[in-house]
């Protein structure tokens, strides 16, 4: 058997990094399919699943059988609500132990696949806003040379905000730095055609949207900057019609979690 050394195996994972977005989603997919399956199993007490289930199925058989009988059936409606509670309190646990990784992987994955790099020479949007709309006017932009103004900032004094248009000559990482009352806050903007980590937004304070939305530090609380945006655009996947990622990934990795399931005999 072959072992991949140092060097062969970071190519692979480059490989794997810069291959197609619909190769990585399916790719994920699968292994998350597996991995939420071996967890829940696990995690979870099996032996009560599996009875809590086929008293399930017994009382809703019964349903079936006595429909006739109405003192039978009404009972029968009060097991099948008793087990139904039963089981989802033996699969709350096993199913937080799955979730909430799961929520975190999907927080960092939609930074690679959520959103595309600006392209060179594409027009993109670069929105500030402050605390008031008096520091509106004071509020000025320092670019890198890569990067230029191809039209005018708009104010917004109702939103408290001012719009950059720009555009990048080539590609790369760059700061962006925004001054306002003597302070400087900066922000990343990435222009790139490859897969690439992207900060949609920097944000003062909001802890769970910057979880959930920011790759950078929060802007420091002293600053008047309340946030800095760029409009990345929007990835969809392409399969017949285009599709969100994270869709395509629930629907795959669902698929797969089924099938893991039956094969590996794992009661869910």
């Amino acid at each position: 058997m072959t072992i991949l050394g140092p060097v062969p195996a970071l190519a692979a994972i480059k490989l794997f990094l810069f291959a197609s977005p619909l190769a990585i989603v399916v790719v994920l997919s699968i292994v998350i399919g597996l991995l939420m399956v071996v967890l829940f199993g696990y995690t979870s007490n099996q032996k009560a699943i599996k009875i809590a289930k086929d008293q399930l199925k017994a009382h809703l058989l019964a349903v079936r059988l006595f429909q006739d009988q109405l003192h039978v059936v009404v009972g029968s409606y009060g097991r099948i609500l008793r087990g139904t509670g039963r089981y989802l309190k033996l699969a709350f646990m096993p199913l937080l132990y799955v979730i909430i990784p799961i929520t975190l992987l999907i927080v960092q994955l939609d930074r690679y696949l959520g959103s595309t790099g600006i392209q060179t020479n594409a027009p993109f949007l670069l929105t500030v806003r402050l605390d008031t709309a008096d520091a509106l006017n004071e509020a000025t932009l320092e670019l890198p040379p890569e990067i230029s103004m191809t039209a005018p900032a708009v104010h917004v004094p109702a939103e408290r905000e001012i719009v950059w248009r720009l555009a990048a000559s080539k590609e790369g990482a760059y700061e962006i730095k925004v001054a306002a009352a003597g302070q400087n806050v900066t922000k990343t903007v990435r222009v790139s055609s490859d897969l690439a980590r992207l900060s949609l937004v920097r944000l003062r304070g909001h802890f769970w949207e910057r979880m959930l939305t920011s790759a950078e530090p929060a802007v420091p609380e002293t600053s008047p900057v309340e946030s800095i945006a760029v409009n990345y655009p929007d990835r969809n996947i392409r399969l017949g019609y285009e599709m969100n990622w994270i869709w395509l990934f629930f629907i795959l990795s669902m698929i797969a979690g089924f099938i893991f399931k039956e094969l590996l005999g794992i009661q869910v």
